[in-house]
């Protein structure tokens, strides 16, 4: 199911900016890269608390920054591309005492604690078809973006049972640092203040599957408590920047 609705996704999209195409005659826009930075909020099953889904990341909206440009290859149809990185926080005092509770009551323990290291930090490369078109001293950019997320570091959480004999041993969901497929779109729209020089500000979703979360030290049977294996990303990025023409 998340391959099809991602491929009819990507269909849509690219159907869409290359029919845009049409509409246009005028000339060709200059291709150009650019620096840009802003918000990156995790959203859905990444951004949730809470305790009972398995599939909360506890991130938090966090910095992003990086490269963004296109190469224009036919009129206002280009390849565009996007390097960036993200910082989605990690679990305050709040999330640790939350899971803590949960598993106190999973377990039905006397007391449970439970200790976070680490943020979340990745890097997007992605690219794709992107389509342009100008009104007087502004220009639109639509894209459909593909590529990998680097992980390179998430949230490592102990957590310590009392009073379950069979669950004597701290457990572990240890860091990742992994490559995932990701995918999204963005809209920018980018202010031409001079003859080669752009302000733009851009709007971008960015998604994946998630990556394998590893475990250890469960003594008792997987089915009690929290126990993550698969962490879904979900972005929402809100930049600003700077671009130059080639």
């Amino acid at each position: 199911m998340y391959i099809y609705n991602m491929k009819r996704l990507f269909t849509l999209l690219s159907i869409s900016l290359i029919t845009l195409v049409g509409f246009s005659a005028k000339a060709q826009v200059k291709s150009y890269i650019g620096l840009y930075g802003g918000i990156s909020t995790a959203v859905s099953n990444f951004g949730q608390s809470t305790y009972d889904n398995n599939q909360a990341g506890f991130a938090k909206r966090g910095a992003t920054f990086g490269l963004d440009g296109a190469y224009y290859f036919y009129k206002k149809l280009a390849i565009g591309a996007t390097i960036s990185f993200q910082d989605q926080g990690e679990l305050n005092s709040t999330d640790v005492g939350n899971l803590a509770t949960g598993y106190t009551s999973s377990f039905s323990a006397d007391n449970s604690s439970v200790t976070s290291n680490g943020r979340y930090h990745s890097l997007n490369i992605l690219l794709g078809p992107q389509y342009s078109f100008e009104y007087h001293q502004f220009i639109v950019d639509l894209r459909a973006s593909a590529g990998i997320i680097k992980v390179t570091s998430t949230p490592d959480l102990t957590t310590t049972i009392t009073g379950v004999p069979e669950q004597t041993a701290t457990f572990e969901q240890k860091s990742a640092s992994t490559t995932i497929m990701g995918y999204g779109g963005n809209v920018g729209i980018r202010w031409k203040f001079s003859d080669n020089w752009c302000l733009g500000i851009k709007g971008a979703y960015v998604g994946s599957q998630g990556y394998t979360v590893t475990n250890s030290g469960h003594t008792t049977a997987t089915t009690v408590g929290r126990l993550v294996t698969k962490q879904p990303v979900s972005e929402i990025q809100t930049t600003i920047g700077l671009t130059v023409n080639l």
